[in-house]
């Protein structure tokens, strides 16, 4: 109704000869969305107070009608995503689709576990009394998506939210538009906006949408905005969950397999044409492996990617960058390494037309190449030599904690060294970025790579409130002894207290 007294509103100016005004339109635009956001944000408040006492049954029903809209929409899923930059198919289906059907079937197994009060002891100090953990939701949340899994990242927190019994409003990104209609189709289809509701647009939406007190604050992307995010936050004291990114290295040491390490990086480093938070942003390699290991990864590429050797630009099986703007700063990373001496060892190949850059190795990088020092979040992957583990370890410390690690090893205590030695989100020994697909173990970073663990019960905790309950008898109880006035016995009692317990 909205769009049509817009448009209504526009016929009307040009049939009476009055000049048309984009930008005041644009403003009206922007009103209309930040009073949407007012109703929506006020109704699902009053919904959240509701939800407080929602039982495990009516949270798996909202659980199940997303998995049912999802089911019988995957075609359309697929062709959102593949609209908006390429995607393959079937890494749609495991990326995007497959890891949020698994987080809701993970969560309504295992609810009602998570739900129920968890009991804790009673100090000798406390006798008489019994305490547990009560698990209520926090209320009103705020999924603030990204684009480089736009329907995974949006729904996947959604599940998090709706299983603790959040309500919910969702912000996808703008720069996938066609999942983001998708996500907005799907969430108008399934639920009342009172418990979930979406709201596209760009960077003014969002800013209304961080004016807002809301219970707890959920966003995907890079540091710089999460940044962002957490002063808006801090202005209403909003919890948050920011899943960040940073330069999750590899390291590859002389005892590793490097046939089965480079497939494993290869596969996890170009899916989905690099952009992907916990993809290996550069590789360690002992130096006595490699100019082997150099050729592992470029048979690999063409294995996957070049089969029939008719060019990687013709293979069905590799995404396109989701920008020109992205695809720019693209080549301005390889421009830049390349003129301060890096030497290309594959790949390289660019078609602005189709947003096309081709999976690209560069060896001879130094510290001073902008490839080393911010997050590269595409298809070039820089290898670096080192001549021990301790150097290895020291050039990753010295950086800012990464999202994520990978290392190569048939040497475990190798590997126990590194995972002993180095801080990150999480740690994988001889594969990359499968960890994100384990609904039990917590996902997310450390300092600069995040704040906050997200997936099955830790994401579930993300937006609980875990309650402190103490119940304590009538009567007689162990602390009244200590209660003024403070007698020669209340003394003796607290000095016991004090020496014993």
């Amino acid at each position: 109704m909205l769009k049509l007294f817009q448009l209504s509103k526009y016929v009307l100016n040009l049939i009476i000869h009055k000049p048309f005004n984009f930008q005041t339109m644009q403003k009206e635009n922007i009103d209309i969305n930040a009073t949407l956001i007012d109703q929506v944000f006020e109704m699902q408040k009053a919904q959240a107070i509701k939800m407080r006492m929602s039982s495990v049954n009516q949270r798996i029903i909202l659980l199940k009608k997303l998995l049912d809209w999802i089911k019988s929409h995957q075609v359309d899923i697929r062709r959102a995503i593949h609209a908006d930059f390429k995607k393959p198919y079937p890494e749609i289906d495991i990326s995007e689709i497959f890891v949020v059907t698994s987080e809701i079937k993970h969560a309504i197994n295992h609810l009602e576990a998570w739900m129920k009060p968890k009991k804790v002891s009673t100090p000798i100090t406390m006798l008489g009394s019994s305490s547990y953990i009560h698990y209520e939701p926090k209320g009103v949340s705020l999924i603030i998506a990204p684009w480089n899994y736009p329907f995974n990242l949006a729904l996947g927190p959604l599940v998090s939210a709706l299983s603790a019994g959040c309500t919910a409003i969702i912000k996808p990104s703008e720069i996938t538009p066609h999942t983001s209609a998708l996500i907005r189709r799907l969430v108008d289809e399934t639920f009342d906006k009172s418990q979930v509701a979406v709201f596209e647009g760009e960077i003014d939406t969002a800013q209304k949408l961080l004016e807002k007190p809301f219970d707890h604050i959920f966003f995907t992307g890079s540091p710089a905005v999460g940044k962002i995010i957490m002063k808006a936050a801090a202005e209403n004291l909003s919890s948050v969950t920011l899943e960040l990114g940073g330069k999750s290295p590899a390291i590859v040491d002389k005892q590793a397999d490097l046939t089965d390490a480079a497939t494993k990086i290869v596969w996890g480093k170009f899916v989905n044409c690099g952009q992907t938070c916990i993809a290996p942003d550069y590789v360690l390699v002992h130096q006595s492996v490699q100019i082997p290991f150099l050729e592992e990864l470029k048979a690999q590429i063409q294995k996957m990617y070049d089969p029939s050797e008719k060019g990687i630009e013709k293979s069905k099986d590799y995404a396109r960058i989701v920008s020109t703007k992205h695809l720019k700063r693209l080549k301005h990373l390889m421009a830049d390494a390349e003129l301060k001496g890096a030497q290309l060892f594959f790949g390289g190949y660019v078609n602005e037309d189709d947003n096309f850059f081709e999976p690209t190795v560069i060896t001879n990088v130094t510290d001073e190449m902008e490839v080393l020092q911010e997050e590269i979040f595409g298809p070039i992957l820089p290898i670096k030599p080192y001549d021990d583990i301790e150097e290895a370890l020291g050039y990753i410390n010295s950086k800012p904690k990464p999202l994520a690690l990978y290392v190569f090893s048939k040497d475990e205590k190798q590997i126990q060294e590194v995972f002993k030695n180095t801080s990150s989100g999480g740690v994988v020994a001889n594969d990359c970025v499968l960890h994100f697909l384990q609904n039990e173990l917590p996902f997310g970073g450390v300092n600069n790579s995040g704040i906050g663990k997200a997936h099955g019960h830790f994401g579930f905790l993300a937006f609980s409130n875990e309650k402190a309950v103490l119940k304590q008898r009538i009567g007689f109880t162990a602390s009244k002894p200590l209660f003024p006035p403070y007698g020669f016995t209340s003394k003796k009692i607290i000095q016991s207290i004090l020496k014993w317990l």
